[in-house]
């Protein structure tokens, strides 16, 4: 039987999250309890995760620094791929910001409410710096057993998981659509491709002070992420804020990149490779990522591509490892 593809879409991770799913059963209603159980994989990460809800888990957790607190897998997970995040970027993607994050003005969630115009934002930015890691590194410190399993945070830490945690929940809704022809899920630019048949699809760059697509290539298997100031820039009494912060100056890390684009096997692999491009300035940024490729918008709105794009979306099987 051929297979039909099946589109979802649904408002969670303070975003448009869609799903694409190639299926060979014929009924609506088993193609809908496909993407059903997708969606409930990722409303559960997003209600265990989420630091904007005071009875969350995470949340919970980050009033008991010091203490042993025993875990969801959930959470569990999503602390094990901020970690990950952190030492693949050598502390510069550090979940442990969250202080900063609130100074900056990023308190609460910013669903709804339109962000400030970038251009005038980065006319008013002070210089460019390269982002460096804390010192402290509060993140090497965070104290994980996985057999209870149980967390302790340093005393006075508390976690924001973001961008982390939205690429582990992409790679694990990935797992759940594996076994079908094709599949395609976008969470606001945390993207995952993939399928048994290796069906390709076509991937868009929009650039972000011009809000218009500028550069399109083609995915058979893998994952893209974009990071970047746009939809979370917002005025302040001494400026503009963003909610990307410089770990050693806990303030909105100006690099002079404002967009950044990765491609990697894994969405979280991705999603951190973007920010580790984006945090450490034009020419760091392009070595991050020779890899697998990807992409630069500088602040005067040049696009620099990095590798071979399209050779760098098709991974071999054997490439396909998971963070």
């Amino acid at each position: 039987m051929p297979a039909t593809e099946h589109e979802h879409s649904f408002q969670l991770f303070g975003t448009t999250v869609r799903l694409l799913v190639s299926s060979t059963m014929a009924s609506a209603l088993a193609q809908a309890l496909i993407t059903g159980r997708v969606q409930s994989c990722l409303e559960a990460i997003h209600r265990a995760l989420t630091r904007f809800e005071a009875n969350s888990e995470l949340s919970l957790l980050n009033g008991h620094g010091g203490e042993w607190v025993r875990v969801s897998e959930t959470l569990l997970q999503g602390i094990q791929a901020a970690v990950y995040a952190a030492r693949l970027s050598d502390g510069l993607v550090d979940p442990t910001l969250l202080r900063g994050l609130q100074r900056a003005g990023y308190a609460g969630s910013r669903v709804g409410i339109a962000p400030a115009p970038l251009a005038t934002a980065l006319a008013r930015a002070p210089a460019r710096v390269a982002a460096a890691p804390h010192p402290a590194a509060s993140w090497k410190r965070i104290q994980i057993d996985e057999n209870r399993p149980a967390v302790r945070l340093p005393r006075g830490v508390r976690l924001d998981l973001g961008g982390s945690a939205k690429g582990m929940a992409v790679d694990m809704a990935a797992g759940l659509l594996a076994t079908n022809p094709a599949f395609a899920i976008d969470a606001g630019g945390d993207i995952r491709i993939g399928g048994m048949q290796g069906t390709p699809r076509t991937v868009e760059i929009t650039h972000p002070l011009h809000d218009r697509p500028v550069q399109r290539f083609s995915v058979t298997a893998g994952a893209v992420a974009t990071s970047g100031l746009r939809t979370r820039v917002w005025a302040t009494e001494d400026g503009f804020a963003h909610h990307l912060i410089d770990p050693a100056r806990g303030e909105p890390a100006w690099t002079g990149v404002i967009q950044a684009t990765a491609l990697a096997p894994s969405t979280l692999q991705a999603e951190t490779l973007a920010k580790i491009a984006l945090l450490r300035g034009p020419l760091a940024g392009r070595a991050t990522l020779e890899r697998y490729g990807g992409a630069l918008i500088l602040d005067s709105g040049q696009l620099i591509l990095v590798g071979n794009l399209q050779g760098a979306a098709e991974f071999a099987a054997s490439d396909r490892r998971t963070a």
